[in-house]
């Protein structure tokens, strides 16, 4: 009987406690200017919710609140912006009080050197490094003939079988982006990378918690393990003296990077762009077989279109830029998957002093997570705005409005955005022109915190 009320009188006092820190976490932030909102529990947050119930959680916060409120999200008291005005303006004018503001989380995985974390001129070097690899040019000439090369060996062999298409695409963009950032192709090196990348991408968005079995733990983990393989990487090509014509290659060129990056900022950059490259070009290419399965009239226009380029050159010839340029439905296709989809749910940033932003004032130190999924859904934006309709994006105006914000905005606006479009209709071209498919299993995707199929997406194959 003792024990027993010992440890009722332990349960009461802990409730008690909590429901006094609640009150108290909710009372800091009652601060004359702030916008409304809730804080949740004290440390914790409203992280739980947020990442449980997505946009049912953000879309409640706003039916209470409006568009523009406070939480406390991922370990930081955080502004939630929906309004596209307001969206607009932070996205172009980072540099007036703003910066980055990724979670702890995502920082200690990618790197801090990584080109999404740093601002000011250290922001402008590397995106200017990363843009003259990724230039026009440099897609024509160096990276498409290398993507049309994979794409053939990894869809060569599908026919007459069940596969999991988010696994094979999740491969497809990891495989691929080896290949043209550090010339890695196959082999014990891809072996033993892919299982830890997989892991270090689940561990970018959780709680910072170092404790064993969380993803956060395993994320680390895995980050130091593949920095130890990129680093023997660039040992192994310094001591051969070989100059790669790779992005790794260029990264190391005294001549070439301008930027003069130390190894460890080397290292992050191709984290990074691992990281940014994988995460939405899988996603968007499975998401577009699950779209062109269920609207055979869509997959019939995008069919049409890759058999008349397939139509003008021989079996064996790869596809070239003009090939890729003349793809105007393939890339309606895209746009409207990363529209529907919602790929990138928002950017997040940080203020750097104390500042005023939709009639608030917003503290120094506080995230504002710039939320740009309902703007997909805007039925003034796009008409009928949860129908899969590539057709909208034909018009010459959609693809220039200005509330566009799918590869983000602004001086941070996706600087990989061309080359993940000829990556995803590269694997297009080949997949409708040699494939259909059948979805077996029915299995549910989610759409937040990330899109993913949980179990899989299994579909059955047979030759075109």
């Amino acid at each position: 009987m003792a024990i027993f009320m010992f440890v009722f009188v332990v349960i009461l006092g802990v409730c008690l406690l909590s429901s006094v820190l609640l009150r108290w976490n909710e009372m800091r932030y009652m601060r004359k200017g702030l916008p409304p909102g809730t804080m949740g529990w004290p440390v914790f947050g409203e992280t739980t919710e947020f990442l449980k119930h997505g946009p049912n959680f953000i879309r409640n916060q706003r039916a209470r609140f409006g568009s523009f409120f406070k939480s406390h999200i991922l370990g930081c008291p955080t502004i939630i912006s929906m309004d596209p005005e307001v969206n607009r303006y932070i996205l172009m004018n980072e540099a007036k009080g703003l910066v980055p503001g990724y979670p702890q989380s995502m920082l200690d995985i990618l790197g801090t050197h990584n080109i999404a974390a740093v601002h000011g001129s250290a922001h402008k070097n590397m995106r200017g490094a990363v843009l003259s690899l990724l230039s026009p040019a440099m897609i024509r000439d160096q990276h498409l003939p290398k993507i049309d090369d994979f794409m053939r060996s990894h869809l060569s062999n599908w026919d007459n079988k069940l596969i999991d298409i988010q696994q094979k695409t999740k491969e497809m963009a990891l495989l691929s982006s080896l290949k043209q950032i550090a010339g890695i192709e196959s082999g014990s090196m891809c072996k033993e990378f892919m299982p830890e990348f997989f892991k270090l991408v689940l561990g970018t968005i959780s709680l910072p918690v170092n404790l064993p079995n969380t993803n956060y733990r395993s994320g680390v983990q895995a980050r130091q393990s593949i920095v130890s393989m990129l680093r023997q990487l660039i040992e192994e090509r310094r001591a051969s003296q070989e100059i790669k014509s790779d992005m790794l290659g260029y990264y190391m060129s005294s001549e070439e990077n301008r930027c003069k990056m130390s190894d460890e900022e080397i290292i992050d950059q191709i984290i990074t762009i691992l990281y940014s490259g994988y995460e939405t070009i899988s996603t968007t290419s499975m998401m577009a077989v699950k779209y062109l399965h269920d609207h055979p009239r869509v997959l019939e226009e995008l069919r049409k279109e890759h058999l008349e380029i397939r139509g003008s050159k021989g079996p064996e010839n790869p596809i070239n830029w003009n090939d890729y340029k003349s793809m105007s439905f393939t890339r309606a296709v895209i746009l409207e998957t990363s529209r529907l989809a919602t790929i990138v749910n928002g950017v997040l940033r940080k203020t750097t002093q104390e500042m005023e932003l939709n009639g608030y004032i917003i503290p120094e130190g506080w995230r504002i997570y710039v939320y740009t999924r309902e703007t997909n859904y805007d039925s003034h934006l796009y008409p009928d705005p949860y129908s899969f309709n590539p057709w909208r994006w034909l018009k010459k105006s959609m693809d220039a409005q200005k509330y566009l914000f799918i590869f983000g905005g602004g001086s941070r606006q996706c600087p990989g955005k061309e080359l993940g479009m000829a990556e995803i209709s590269t694997f297009l071209h080949y997949f409708v022109t040699r494939y259909r498919w059948k979805e077996i299993g029915g299995e549910e995707v989610v759409k937040f915190p990330r899109v993913e199929a949980p179990k899989g997406l299994h579909v059955k194959i047979s030759a075109y």
